[in-house]
């Protein structure tokens, strides 16, 4: 009996294949550059960017292999949900991105290429302008207070008394024993008043805290006493 082999390439040309790689790389590759340019933190990755590229060039080529066969794509999603990714997303907006990326691939794998580019290009200048004019940043700044003091003696009450001297409002977050019950770390959420800075908080709390450490973080500095 002869084995019968069926190439179902003939349903797409290698233009249509030429076009929807080449675009999603494309449009992709901007995405990563937004993405880098409008990253904040210091969290920024670069194999995170090079995986949004392959991601959207990825999907592109399962959306023509896809194309209008449903059996054919129950089954993909099948093959693909074996798949776990052991990373996790350090901040939503990375989520955002994966997305963006992801429809840029869909519309450009079955050639709806006009919707592809006008999508990428017109969510990516949201996200400059957003990152351009600072939206929705909140004005009030919080900073977090870790304080090391022995678990004898009245030093709850000293730092305390510090902290309603250098700050608005700040609130008990956590109370832990560290170093085998030799220390105990408070942590609290502060809102430091007018004029106060972080130093001058840490230089209090380091005379009431017997020579304890004492941490100060701030939006994206860490000082320590």
């Amino acid at each position: 009996m002869p084995f019968d082999v069926q190439d179902l390439s003939g349903t797409f040309s290698v233009g249509d294949i030429a076009i929807a790689l080449s675009l999603s790389f494309v449009l992709s590759a901007m995405i990563g550059w937004v993405y880098r340019f409008t990253h904040r933190n210091v969290s920024y990755s670069q194999s995170y960017v090079q995986t949004l590229v392959i991601l959207g060039m990825l999907i592109a080529l399962i959306m023509l292999v896809v194309g209008s066969n449903i059996a054919r794509a129950f089954a993909l999603v099948g093959a693909l949900s074996v798949v776990r990714f052991r990373n996790a997303i350090k901040e939503t907006r990375d989520v955002g991105f994966i997305f963006l990326v992801m429809g840029v691939g869909m519309a450009a794998g079955t050639r709806f290429y006009t919707l592809a580019i006008v999508a990428a290009v017109a969510i990516s200048l949201i996200i400059l302008v957003m990152y351009r004019f600072n939206w929705f940043a909140s004005s009030i700044q919080r900073q977090v207070v870790k304080v090391q003091v022995p678990p004898d003696g009245n030093y709850t009450a000293n730092i305390q008394d510090v902290l309603i001297a250098h700050t608005s409002e700040f609130e008990l977050v956590s109370m832990e024993s560290i170093r085998g019950g030799a220390l105990t770390e408070l942590m609290y959420t502060v809102r430091l008043k007018k004029g106060h800075e972080p130093g001058d908080l840490i230089s209090a709390l380091g005379e009431r805290t017997a020579g304890q450490r004492v941490t100060v973080l701030t939006g994206y500095d860490q000082t320590d006493l």
